[in-house]
């Protein structure tokens, strides 16, 4: 009996395995700067009329249309900005009240070609929306990588970043 536990015992340790042990490290690390820029859009023109008791009219040359109203005139423009047509209007029975409403807005003339020179650019006045990020500013941005994984950022200006990563992966087959 002393002979089969020792026989058991022996077959039962384990035997030496054989395995495939890959390992990865991979490390990265970047910085940037941000860039300045600037976006703008232009404001269109409009023109309305409205009012009671008159007769609106349109001379274009010689010629008087009654009963149109005039505008913009987008056959005539410049720098994309259309002309306005006129509107004539005469009080259609008079002695009574009357009221006339008429508004026009003249849209944003297209700029010539903006050139930035060290940083943004001098922009155009727009009626519309302005945006301009004014850019980072390198300063003593810098970033260490260790192949440790250890990662060192100095800070930079505002508009600056640093990303530092280490992926380690251990493949056992």
């Amino acid at each position: 009996m002393k002979k089969l536990i020792a026989f058991l015992f022996l077959s039962s340790l384990a035997t030496p395995a054989f395995a495939d042990i890959t390992a990865k490290y991979v490390t990265s690390a970047q910085i940037s700067v941000d860039m300045p820029y600037s976006v703008t859009n232009r404001a269109g023109s409009t023109y309305s009329l409205s009012g009671n008791n008159i007769t609106p009219s349109v001379t274009v040359g010689d010629t008087t249309t009654s009963g149109k109203i005039g505008g913009l005139n987008l056959g005539s423009l410049t720098n994309n900005v259309p002309a306005l047509l006129s509107t004539d209007t005469v009080v259609t029975t008079a002695g009574s009240a009357f009221s006339k409403t008429e508004s026009i807005f003249v849209g944003d003339a297209t700029p010539s070609t903006v050139t930035p020179s060290s940083g943004i650019a001098a922009l155009p006045v727009f009626s519309g929306q302005t945006t301009v990020g004014s850019g980072g500013t390198a300063g003593s941005l810098a970033l260490t990588s260790l192949s440790s994984g250890v990662h060192t950022c100095a800070a930079g200006g505002s508009g600056t970043s640093c990303i530092g990563s280490t992926t380690v992966s251990i493949e056992i087959d």
